[in-house]
């Protein structure tokens, strides 16, 4: 899995690419708690991930939850069709608010 970190319109964007699964997911919440404890705004992008296992969205839902606790706001956008599937199965889609790019979810 590779992680890239950008900045937009204020924005701090946290880009996966590749599996987000078991192996992976300690260094995705270490990434993502980071994230929302610098900025009152993060996005996820998740237009690359291939594969997101159970413990890959526990840590999304981590992330979520300190950002919203914290007063920030927390934003999946340009979900892959894998990613979608598994989020929408936890019923995860109703919660997360999701864009269809960030750009989007950064305005």
């Amino acid at each position: 899995m590779k992680i890239s970190i950008s900045e937009t319109n204020g924005a701090l964007v946290v880009a996966f690419e590749g599996d987000v699964d078991l192996e992976q997911s300690p260094k995705a919440r270490k990434e993502l708690l980071a994230a929302v404890s610098k900025n009152a705004k993060v996005i996820v992008d998740l237009s690359s991930v291939a594969y997101i296992d159970s413990s890959g969205v526990a840590s999304l839902v981590e992330a979520f939850q300190t950002a919203r606790k914290n007063g920030g706001t927390f934003s999946l956008a340009a979900v892959s069709e894998a990613a979608l599937r598994v989020l929408q199965l936890a019923r995860l889609d109703k919660i997360f608010s999701i864009f269809a790019t960030v750009e989007e979810a950064a305005a």
